[in-house]
């Protein structure tokens, strides 16, 4: 099974623009606090980031000696080219894959990654059971998109790739009808960093402060009426 013609196309080269890595590095800091809050004091030997990007996600958690064994699957080629070209530490192999078909035998890896990728994939079940079959855990993470106004997040993510949206219970069900047997799901507002950089630092600010507050405060009217994101970490029976 290989990804519509249109989702690879998109990614050939999506990874040679500056501007979209610099957001990546951004996501990817956040994205690595987030694993480290919902794993807690978890130790993981081996972990496989699949849909691994440009290799953002594996250079903070190897700038912050998450793992000593390291491994990415990518569906472009071109960050498949910007993962090697880091010389990330303790990587032990970086391979190029179809989506759905992963070059590593069952239970390979103590944890597998597939962060903001769910939301991308054509046939999200088909690519669960394939990244449950090498991990032993799986930490998935996605955007909360499904909100009150779907229309405004199909007309801002569409343009990226996004063809899945997902509420809290939508993501949960998914999983645990693919099998997993979810340990810890979380939901995130944006880093104050991250919110800066989309909106600028005044703007970013205090979408930042609304974010995270109604959350806090309110938070089933919160992810019915604003973006944020969930991570799981699930058992792969």
């Amino acid at each position: 099974m290989i990804s519509s013609a249109e989702i690879v196309e998109m990614y050939t080269d999506y990874y040679l623009n500056p501007e979209v890595n610099q957001k990546r590095e951004i996501a990817a800091k956040q994205s690595v606090g987030h694993i480290k809050e919902v794993a807690a004091n978890q130790k993981f030997h081996s972990v496989i980031d699949i849909g691994a990007g440009e290799g953002a996600v594996l250079a903070e958690l190897a700038e912050n000696d998450f793992a000593s064994c390291l491994a990415a699957v990518e569906l472009s080629r071109s960050g498949i080219d910007a993962i090697r070209a880091r010389q990330i530490k303790n990587l032990s192999s970086a391979d190029h894959f179809d989506g759905y078909t992963i070059p590593h035998p069952d239970k390979s890896f103590d944890l597998g990654l597939a962060i903001h990728v769910l939301e991308h994939v054509e046939h999200e079940r088909m690519f669960l059971y394939e990244a449950k079959r090498i991990s032993r855990k799986l930490y998935i993470e996605v955007p909360l998109e499904l909100t009150r106004n779907l229309a405004k997040s199909i007309r801002q993510s569409g343009p990226y790739g996004h063809i899945n949206f997902y509420t809290p219970g939508s993501f949960e069900n998914i999983l645990k009808t693919c099998g997993l047997s979810v340990e810890r799901l979380t939901v995130f507002a944006h880093c104050l960093e991250y919110e800066q950089y989309l909106a600028g630092r005044a703007k970013g600010w205090l979408k930042y402060q609304i974010r995270r507050n109604l959350l806090s405060v309110a938070p089933t009217f919160a992810v019915r009426n604003m973006v944020y994101m969930a991570g799981a970490l699930c058992v792969a029976d």
